[in-house]
């Protein structure tokens, strides 16, 4: 069966800083762009950063630009998301999602992601 876990997630003032996993079970990350979702009660989802096979490319959301930061390991098999100054708009549920991708595809939030986690609650809040 082919698996994402997301954790990190939790409860941080405004300003403060999470770091997001992704950890992949029953396949290896090496042959999958990763992307990073979220979403927000009433909101649509959308991406959030996403990230190459190789890591060589990166996708960012204007909204988080300079602030988040995706990252990969593809030997611990997982997928990272660094968050910085975080914003109470950053309040979200988090997914992570694979694709399947040639290596030399550049990173894109809007592919057709098909495995997906079950999520991580991030709550910013003061």
């Amino acid at each position: 069966q082919l698996q994402l876990v997301e954790s990190g997630g939790g409860l941080v003032q405004p300003g403060g800083s999470l770091r997001l996993s992704c950890a992949a079970s029953g396949f290896s990350l090496d042959y999958y762009a990763i992307g990073w979702f979220r979403q927000a009660p009433g909101k649509e989802r959308e991406g959030v950063s996403c990230i190459s096979t190789n890591g060589g490319s990166t996708d960012y959301a204007d909204s988080v630009k300079g602030r988040f930061t995706i990252s990969r390991d593809n030997a611990k098999n997982t997928v990272y998301l660094q968050m910085n100054s975080l914003k109470p708009e950053d309040t979200a549920i988090y997914y992570c999602a694979a694709q399947r991708s040639v290596w030399y595809s550049a990173a894109s939030c809007s592919r057709p992601y098909a495995v997906w986690g079950q999520g991580t609650q991030v709550t910013v809040s003061s």
